[in-house]
């Protein structure tokens, strides 16, 4: 897969705070991005850079083979972005909304009709078409607020913490159009999330902390690197745990052991299989992993 985005030594300061500091990665394309890091730590900087919304103190953007300083307004054409803040007038209407922002791109009557229920129907608002969007709740307005990015097919979808607050429901329609349109298009997903279960669907991972990228890889290589395995134990008593020398703890009707990696995991179940009659071994998770690389925890929130 070629490199959709390439990104090299950025750097962004406002007066003596270093918000993007020799920043460099790679999204090839067609993959889902994510791009990690607690508020401020200069995901937002970097994402209204790209999108030629704020300006750049040194480094290179190249985007679908174009560089951002001589060609922002085509590269604005490929991509579509969700705000983690909604950019929809609260008085107009939905269709009004789309209408309005399918203008800018030149689509206009039956193109503009066409298109609107092609993603109506994909993101379930066809009823909700009439309705003010500052009568709609946080989900349906989140529903508009993607069908907005997409209504001009971009090539790539950026999405700021695009599910934070929303109920479990909706979060999973959304997901289930991203996942279409990465399959039926081809698409490249640029997302920043707070939900590390969404983030352990990547395929590639960039976690930043302070301007800085702490850590890359894809969620299996950063599991591998930052965290162990766990065996969760069942239908055995705390004495045998302690016998087996290893931390753990109790949760419900089992115990978790922490080991350093599969091998270890392996090695022990066979020096006691009796102890091992019912179990399963899991990998760390990406919240392990974020705590891991940068010793904090990542909660929700608006970015500063």
């Amino acid at each position: 897969m070629s490199n959709i985005i390439q990104i090299e030594h950025l750097n962004k300061s406002f007066g003596e705070v270093k918000a993007v500091q020799d920043l460099s990665f790679r999204v090839k394309e067609g993959e889902l991005f994510a791009f990690l890091g607690i508020n401020g730590a200069g995901k937002s900087t970097t994402i209204h850079i790209m999108c030629g919304q704020l300006a750049k103190d040194s480094g290179r953007i190249m985007i679908d083979g174009q560089d951002l300083d001589k060609n922002v307004d085509s590269i604005k054409r490929q991509l579509g972005v969700v705000f983690q803040s909604s950019v929809l007038d609260s008085a107009l209407s939905v269709y009004d909304n789309l209408e309005s922002r399918a203008a800018l791109y030149g689509i206009v009557g039956a193109a503009f009709k066409k298109r609107l229920m092609e993603l109506a129907a994909l993101l379930g608002f066809e009823d909700l078409l009439k309705r003010a969007v500052g009568k709609l709740s946080g989900g349906q307005r989140r529903r508009i607020d993607i069908a907005r990015a997409l209504f001009h097919r971009p090539k790539i979808l950026i999405l700021d913490e695009p599910t934070t607050g929303l109920d479990p429901q909706t979060r999973k329609t959304i997901w289930n159009v991203i996942f279409d349109l990465r399959k039926n298009e081809n698409m490249t997903v640029f997302l920043t999330t707070h939900y590390m279960e969404e983030a352990a669907e990547a395929d590639y991972v960039v976690i930043l902390d302070s301007g800085k990228i702490s850590a890359e890889g894809t969620p299996l290589e950063l599991k591998n690197a930052y965290t162990g395995d766990y065996i969760t134990i069942y239908g055995v008593k705390e004495d045998t745990v302690k016998m087996l020398g290893t931390d753990y703890e109790q949760i419900r009707d089992a115990y978790r052991l922490a080991v350093p990696n599969t091998r270890a995991a392996t090695e022990l179940i066979v020096k006691y299989p009796a102890v091992f009659c019912d179990y399963e071994i899991t990998k760390g998770k990406m919240d392990d992993v974020f705590l891991a690389v940068t010793g904090k925890a990542l909660e929700g929130g608006a970015e500063q």
